[in-house]
């Protein structure tokens, strides 16, 4: 049947399911269904000319044209079902297992950027002669506050946005007292480190540490590295060459550092240390604010008390301590703009560095 000036459906019809029914191969099926099938195809300028017949041969020839596209529809359905499950049948042939063909090797893990940073500045302190240690993550207000000249009450501990951990068989007091916590800062160490090994003393202690933060440059879990060293005689400038050693062996040979003048409750003087920005080498950019100099650390002359607290007589041993966070200075290293990024389970992240 035909429209007025029309395809002759019956007659394409049949062609059509000859040519369905001799396709070779699901490729030569699916250029055919385009062909046959498709929006330019003859058959779908057919059904869009329906509306435009006289009204006696609507009906009839919309009623063929539908017909006919079913019919070519179920043809290559039926058609694709035989060619895949000859397919199938024929995979012992064409897709044997070569015993001979080298095997796929297995991806290997790759260490977080975040870990390349940390072993890279232990091995830096180890060449100075410091030794690592490791502490406690769940510590006590003793040694998290107390013993690092914050009392009670100080209003230092509101900085410090702390996770308290409930326990049954400890009564708390009002401000926080003998609680426990995740440990907001390397420090606790400082004064654990004092209380088991007598002067001279040269530690550092990396690890987690844990805060009530969450946006583009804080995390609920970080990490800190915490540089000690307590002998006699120890003054301002050891700091300042150590520290000034760490970021030339960290960010490059020709950076520089100042120091600000600063407030930590457990030293005195305390110390904010800045670095020549290593990417426009002090001019200013936009990483070091246009100011040439980026704010990598904290650190000053121990506490007389934090010594007396660690077992040490300040009025023989002097000291120094520093902390820095290992995600911050990954960042800057890797010029990482979101710390989140750090904690992202992306695989092509962690696969850059």
């Amino acid at each position: 049947m035909t429209g007025e000036a029309g395809l002759d459906l019956e007659k394409h019809q049949q062609e059509v399911l000859e040519q369905v029914a001799q396709a070779p191969d699901t490729g030569a099926l699916e250029q055919l269904r385009i062909q046959v099938l498709g929006r330019k195809s003859a058959l779908n300028r057919e059904l869009s000319r329906v509306g435009q017949l006289p009204p006696e041969q609507r009906r009839e020839v919309g009623r063929v044209a539908n017909a006919v596209k079913g019919a070519i529809e179920a043809a290559i359905a039926e058609r694709q079902a035989e060619l895949r499950a000859g397919g199938a049948g024929s995979l012992d042939i064409a897709e044997a297992i070569d015993l001979t063909f080298p095997a796929t090797r297995p991806r290997r893990g790759h260490p977080h950027p975040v870990s390349l940073v940390m072993r890279e500045m232990e091995e830096i302190f180890r060449g100075l002669g410091y030794d690592i240690a490791r502490g406690p993550e769940i510590e006590t207000d003793y040694y998290a506050f107390e013993a690092l000249n914050i009392p009670v009450g100080h209003p230092a501990r509101d900085g410090f946005d702390t996770f308290f951990i409930a326990t049954d068989d400890i009564e708390a007091g009002p401000e926080g007292e003998g609680k426990v916590v995740l440990r907001p800062h390397t420090s606790p160490m400082q004064v654990r480190y004092m209380e088991s090994h007598p002067p001279p003393i040269r530690v550092v202690i990396p690890g987690k540490t844990y805060r009530r933060d969450n946006d583009a440059t804080h995390v609920p879990v970080f990490h800190q590295l915490e540089g000690l060293l307590v002998d006699e005689g120890v003054t301002v400038a050891d700091l300042r060459g150590t520290l000034e050693y760490f970021a030339r062996a960290m960010f490059g040979d020709d950076r520089r550092i100042r120091l600000r003048p600063d407030y930590f409750p457990f030293t005195e003087p305390s110390l904010e240390v800045h670095v020549s920005c290593f990417q426009c080498d002090g001019a200013g950019c936009s990483l070091c604010r246009f100011s040439g100099w980026i704010e990598i650390l904290g650190s000053g002359m121990v506490h007389p008390n934090v010594l007396r607290f660690g077992g040490i007589d300040p009025d023989r041993y002097t000291g120094f301590a520093f902390g820095m966070g290992i995600d911050r200075i990954a960042m800057l290293k890797y010029g990482v703009e979101d710390l989140r990024s750090m904690l992202d389970p992306d695989l092509r992240f962690v696969r850059q560095f």
